[in-house]
């Protein structure tokens, strides 16, 4: 790597790291000691500057913080994601306790995500089968979307403030717009059994051909879900990953078509995806295998070699690159807004946030 700043977040393993919208200096980090298995979590807000990483803020709760997401509302907030179901709202400007706490759910809350558009709420998953959907300005949640299975991961569409997507340990992706009515589904609009076959390419347990590649995909065991993301460019694309270690990314045009393309690579599962804000193929990726890759989906290919594909082929991403610093899980992966589009935070329950400039991964 062309360079490579570190932070030690002592005594707490993170679970997520994410840049500020506001700032690029700016990054916050959600932690639990243990692993998170027992005792309380910490939230690191780190400053970026020419002495490296420094901290600028801590806050400890009871319970393990297991993701966290910045407010779009006001720049010094930040809401995590704890291990006994709650949510907590802190302020960079207040006291060392969350200015709001928001209840609810009855197990694990395991991720959360602000809605960057109308920026007026935020929604949280959690181990109880249920996304949350939250007020910043109230306590009890506006809407209850259930999902009936540990939910691991749920995002709002970047495009559009009305629909929202989650991934879970039944191995599929369901889309929800709080647009039709409730009586429909509880808005449920989509679902996508990940690892299912194609329809119409021989069968459930028919294997397709991986462009380039020995292997075969499709018609796979079901694996759990950890984590998704929704492309930044293509308003319907978003990607997967999870137990099975292979990074799909599907178009929520046709959920029937399977993948649009799969990424193996890693040697176990992945947990954090992170699509680029600087280009529409490019995407992060952090697994249980210590590594970061960096990957192009392919998408950006010209138009006529992606027409050459044989019959039934899924597409093969490529790998661009590997970081290899951590020495435990990677955890946690987020892109940094601003600048010419190369730097990554990564985070791992080696107790370290590394951030570093993966240009030098990306092909011109």
């Amino acid at each position: 790597m062309a360079s490579m700043l570190e932070f030690r977040t002592l005594g707490f393993n993170p679970y997520a790291v994410k840049y500020s919208p506001y700032y690029d200096s700016r990054l916050a980090v959600a932690a639990s000691a243990n692993y998170g298995i027992v005792g309380n979590g910490r939230l690191f807000v780190l400053g970026l500057g020419p002495a490296g990483i420094q901290l600028e803020r801590g806050f400890d709760t009871n319970d393990a913080q297991y993701d966290l997401a910045w407010s779009e509302i006001n720049e010094n907030q930040v809401v995590v994601a704890c291990g006994d179901g709650s949510l907590k709202l802190f302020d960079l400007t207040a006291g060392g306790f969350p200015v709001m706490n928001f209840a609810g759910h009855k197990r694990e809350a395991f991720s959360v995500c602000w809605n960057p558009i109308a920026k007026d709420s935020f929604i949280s998953s959690s181990w109880d089968g249920t996304v949350k959907i939250w007020s910043p300005s109230r306590p009890t949640s506006l809407k209850t979307l259930p999902v009936g299975n540990c939910t691991y991961s749920a995002c709002f569409s970047p495009t559009n403030p009305a629909i929202i997507s989650c991934v879970s340990s039944d191995s599929h992706i369901r889309v929800f717009d709080l647009r039709t009515p409730v009586s429909a589904k509880y808005h449920l609009t989509t679902i996508i059994p990940a690892h299912a076959p194609p329809q119409g390419t021989g069968g459930a347990g028919a294997p397709l051909p991986l462009l380039s590649t020995g292997q075969t995909f499709g018609g796979s065991v079901p694996a759990e879900i950890l984590t998704h993301d929704w492309n930044k460019y293509r308003d319907t694309v978003v990607a997967t990953g999870g137990v099975d270690r292979v990074v799909r990314t599907f178009d929520l045009r046709n959920p029937a078509a399977g993948p649009v393309a799969v990424l193996p690579g890693h040697e176990y599962a992945v947990r954090r995806l992170a699509w680029s804000p600087h280009a529409s193929d490019v995407l992060a990726s952090a697994s249980y295998d210590m590594t970061v890759r960096v990957w192009s989906d392919g998408s950006a290919a010209p138009q006529q070699q992606q027409q050459q594909l044989p019959p039934n082929t899924i597409p093969v991403g490529t790998q661009l690159g590997v970081m290899n610093r951590h020495s435990e899980f990677a955890t946690g992966v987020d892109w940094c807004l601003f600048g010419t589009g190369g730097w990554l935070a990564s985070a791992g329950w080696d107790q370290r946030v590394l951030v570093w400039d993966a240009h030098t991964l990306l092909r011109a």
